[in-house]
């Protein structure tokens, strides 16, 4: 089940990256993480720039809202968004999450 944090200014949470996918995308959760496919790959930064970009695109919000908190060279990150609730963010996920 995914684990939420949720505090005074916005959430955070653990995604679990598998870069180089075949196409962007929530696949599931493990453990307490969400399960993202990437299609960018792991060197560069460029698979931490497509989980921000996915984030802000499913969530509707700016780029500049969301961070990487822990994990940048890792594929387990903390992702932090600011502005948003945990019930929103459970809204745009995939219902069987």
């Amino acid at each position: 089940m995914l684990s939420i944090q949720e505090t005074a200014t916005g959430i955070s949470f653990q995604v679990k990256v598998h870069p180089r996918a075949k196409k962007n995308g929530i696949t599931g959760t493990l453990g307490e993480a969400l399960k993202l496919s990437l299609t960018a790959p792991p060197v560069e930064g460029q698979a931490n720039e497509a989980c921000i970009a996915f984030f802000a695109r499913l969530l509707k919000v700016p780029r500049s809202s969301i961070t990487i908190a822990s994990g940048r060279s890792s594929r387990l990150k903390v992702i932090r968004i600011t502005g948003i609730t945990a019930a929103e963010l459970r809204a745009q996920l995939p219902h069987n999450l």
